[in-house]
């Protein structure tokens, strides 16, 4: 069974060093520790094989640059042949971090009190869209049994 990570990358290096990007953007926060991944992304290869590297400030962008000699030899030694001769650090958009999937997501909502349901049903009642008004009390139940039951909003 081929994973399809591998066949997409497969497919990439016949239009040369894109395929390398996708082996540097698999190992970069391997090579370079999470805090650094955080704050710098590999964004392109140029003709002359410099590896540009965006950052999430100008601060980053020259401490990293100062560490290109330690940076550099870790990456060439993961990526082969076909690594980058140099790398170049600026100031430039990162992706959006991966969003972990929250503990509190899987618990169940708590159920609306009487008292809660009364509440929420009064607030929607002057409503005139029926469907409007079931959606705005129903949010408001909701909302007031998470605050009752002290987790967050």
């Amino acid at each position: 069974m081929e994973r399809i990570g591998d066949a997409v990358r497969q497919e990439l290096r016949r239009f040369g060093s894109a395929g390398v990007m996708a082996d540097v953007v698999e190992a970069w926060p391997r090579l370079v520790g999470e805090q650094v991944a955080a704050n710098a992304w590999p964004a392109r290869f140029s003709r002359d094989g410099t590896l540009h590297v965006n950052a999430s400030s100008s601060a980053w962008a020259f401490e990293l640059g100062q560490l290109e000699g330690e940076i550099l030899p870790r990456v060439q030694a993961a990526i082969g042949k076909a690594a980058p001769k140099r790398l170049r650090f600026a100031p430039g958009p990162l992706p959006e971090p991966a969003v972990e999937a929250s503990t509190a997501a899987a618990e169940p909502l708590p159920e609306a009190t009487l008292e809660q349901a009364r509440e929420a049903h009064a607030w929607a009642a002057e409503i005139d869209s029926e469907e409007l008004r079931k959606t705005v009390e129903k949010a408001a139940r909701a909302s007031l049994a998470r605050a009752g039951s002290g987790r967050s909003i």
